[in-house]
C-alpha cells in the first residue's frame, strides 16, 4: 500500500467510527426520549439515521476492504447486495433531508396550520414515497447487472462493465442523479430560503422594538445596551449559519461524488483513482455530519443525550458503592470469625 492508500484507509475507519457512535446516540435519544418521538421531524430523523447506520456497518466496512487489498472484497452475490444498498441508502438519505427542509419551511412560513398540513399520517406517506423512489433506481440497475466493484472508488456501486449498454448506463446515471442528488438540493435551496426569509422578517420586527426600547431608556447602562446589540447581531447570523450549514453540508459533501460520477462517463477525462476515493470518502463524511447537524447539536437533543449519560454514570456509581459496601461487611464478618 502507498502513503496515499495508507491515508485514506485510516480515513475510512475514523468516518466508520464516529458515524456509528453519532448515529447510535442519536437512536438512543429517539428511543429514550418521548418528546423526540411525539414530534413529527423525529420521524425524518429516524429514517435518515436508519440510512446512515445502515450505509456505515455495509458499505464502509467493503470500501475499506476495497482499498486495503486493490480487489473486490468478498463474492459477486455480497458485492450485488452492497452495491444494491450504497443507491437505494444514498437516494434516501437525500430525500430524508429534503423531507426535513419541507417540515421546516411549513413550520416557519405556515405554522398556525403546521399541525393540520404535517401529521404523523402525512409525514408517513412522504416516507413511503422516499422508499418507493429510492428503491426504483437500484431494482432498475440490478435487473440490467449494473452494480458491481468499480475500482475507481473502491466500493461495490452502480457499474456497467458491457461497452454495448454504454449509452443506456449514461441515460440511467443522469436521470437517477437528477432525481435524488439534483432534486433534493432544489428542495433544500428553495425551503430554507424561504425559512431565511421569514426568519430576516421577523429578526427586523424584533430589532426595530429593540431599538425604540433603547432609545426611550435614556439612563440605560452602556454596556446593557452594548449586550443587546451583539445580541442583535447573533440573532441575525444564527439562521444564516444553520441554513448555510443544512446547505453546505449537503453540496461539500455530496457534489464531488455526483460531478465524479457524471465525469466519468466521457470517456476523455481521465480520472485519478485516488481523487474518485476521496470523493467517496467525502459522501461518507455525510454519514458523520448529519447527526451533528440535524440531531445532537439541538438543544432537545443535547439535554436527552446528557440525561442518558448522566443516568448511566449514576448507576454506575451506584453500583460501585454497593460493592465498595458489600466488601466492607464481608471483611467485618471475616475479622469477626
Amino acid at each position: 500500500m502507498s502513503i496515499w492508500e495508507v491515508i485514506l484507509a485510516f480515513v475510512v475507519v475514523v468516518l466508520m467510527l464516529v458515524a456509528l457512535l453519532a448515529n447510535v446516540l442519536v437512536l438512543m435519544c429517539f428511543l429514550y426520549s418521548a418528546d423526540i418521538r411525539k414530534q413529527v421531524p423525529g420521524l425524518f430523523i429516524l429514517n435518515l439515521t436508519f440510512c446512515n447506520l445502515m450505509m456505515t456497518v455495509s458499505n464502509m466496512p467493503l470500501t475499506l476492504a476495497g482499498i486495503i487489498y486493490k480487489s473486490q472484497p468478498g463474492g459477486d452475490q455480497i458485492c450485488h447486495v452492497v452495491g444494491f444498498l450504497e443507491t437505494f441508502l444514498t437516494t434516501n438519505s437525500m430525500l430524508s433531508m429534503a423531507a426535513l427542509s419541507i417540515d421546516r419551511w411549513i413550520a416557519v412560513v405556515f405554522p398556525l396550520s403546521y399541525h393540520s398540513k404535517m401529521r404523523y399520517r402525512d409525514a408517513a406517506l412522504i416516507l413511503s414515497y422516499t422508499w418507493l423512489h429510492s428503491v426504483s433506481f437500484p431494482i432498475v440497475a440490478a435487473s440490467l447487472s449494473w452494480v458491481g466493484f468499480h475500482h475507481l472508488y473502491a466500493s461495490c456501486t452502480l457499474y456497467n462493465k458491457r461497452p454495448e449498454d454504454r449509452t443506456q448506463f449514461v441515460i440511467f446515471t443522469g436521470v437517477f442523479h437528477t432525481l435524488s442528488f439534483l432534486l433534493s438540493l432544489i428542495v433544500l435551496c428553495f425551503t430554507y430560503l424561504k425559512v431565511l426569509k421569514v426568519a430576516r422578517f421577523h429578526c427586523k420586527r424584533i430589532d426595530v422594538i429593540t431599538m425604540q426600547t433603547l432609545v426611550l431608556l435614556v439612563d440605560i447602562h452602556p454596556s446593557v445596551r452594548e449586550r443587546c446589540l451583539e445580541e442583535q447581531k447573533r440573532r441575525r447570523q444564527r439562521a444564516t449559519k444553520k441554513i448555510s450549514t443544512f446547505i453546505g453540508t449537503f453540496i461539500l459533501c455530496f457534489a464531488p461524488y455526483v460531478i465524479t460520477r457524471l465525469v466519468e462517463l466521457s470517456s476523455v477525462v481521465h480520472i485519478n483513482s485516488h481523487w474518485g476515493i476521496i470523493s467517496k470518502c467525502l459522501a461518507y463524511s455525510k454519514v458523520v455530519s448529519d447527526p451533528f447537524v440535524y440531531s445532537l447539536l439541538r438543544h432537545q437533543y443535547k439535554k436527552t443525550w446528557k440525561d442518558i449519560i448522566n443516568k448511566i454514570l449514576k448507576r454506575s456509581s451506584i453500583n460501585s458503592s454497593a460493592l465498595t459496601s458489600e466488601s466492607h461487611n464481608r471483611n467485618i464478618l471475616q475479622l469477626n470469625e
